[in-house]
């Protein structure tokens, strides 16, 4: 009977601890620090990646003392290959390219839909329009570029053969667009609708599509 008492005891009192444990016990030991304290991230034009300026003071809870925004130009990917960023936001399709040809990038996980839209002229009415057609991106092999040429493949164009891009900043992009030198552009919303011309009537053609977000306008494939 004794053995019985005691082995009740002593599951009861262990019983308690756990208990305590798990509703917020104090834990003694810290959790382990960074292996570095110094963290690198890419600063680019556009909200697309506003959560990584609301992450800084996330960033240095988490240990990180010194948090640098880099500046880049709109090709964000360009500071993985020169080693001068460590981590960033951006669009997949140029990372799946990249890793494609071999280099040494780790993607962490999805952040958001995307913030890109199709600007065009009123010559440009669908996707399809865009055969034949000028189209304005900052870099060859940037997001705005691997977006159209994505979509353009999608509607059965070759965008090697049937686009033709033209390399623009995006706001000699929209100078272009109101006096109608070139038919389309792939721009980030917020900077583009703020600059936009209100004489010139720009059609938006294309948002990324996601289950249970309606599209602010289409103007279809």
């Amino acid at each position: 009977m004794q053995s019985t008492h005691t082995r009740r005891r002593v599951l009861a009192t262990l019983s308690s601890a756990a208990t305590a444990g798990l509703i917020g016990g104090k834990v003694s030991a810290q959790e382990a620090r960074p292996e570095t304290t110094t963290i690198r991230l890419g600063k680019i034009p556009g909200v697309c990646i506003a959560p990584q300026y609301v992450a800084e003071e996330l960033l240095r809870g988490e240990g990180f003392t010194d948090v640098q925004y880099v500046e880049l130009s709109v090709n964000v990917y360009a500071g993985f290959t020169a080693g001068t960023i460590d981590i960033s936001m951006a669009f997949i399709a140029p990372y799946i390219i990249q890793l494609d040809a071999g280099l040494p990038l780790v993607l962490l996980g999805g952040v958001h839909a995307g913030c890109f839209e199709l600007f065009g002229t009123e010559r440009i009415k669908a996707v399809r329009d865009l055969k034949g057609k000028t189209v304005a991106v900052p870099e060859l092999g940037s997001a705005h570029h691997v977006f159209v040429a994505a979509m353009a493949s999608h509607v059965g164009i070759d965008p090697k053969r049937d686009i033709n891009f033209v390399i623009q900043s995006p706001a000699e992009s929209m100078r272009s667009l109101a006096e109608g030198k070139i038919d389309a552009m792939m721009g980030q919303s917020d900077r583009e609708q703020r600059a936009r011309p209100p004489v010139v009537s720009i059609f938006l053609l294309y948002r990324c599509r996601t289950p249970g977000v309606r599209p602010q306008a289409s103007g279809g494939d």
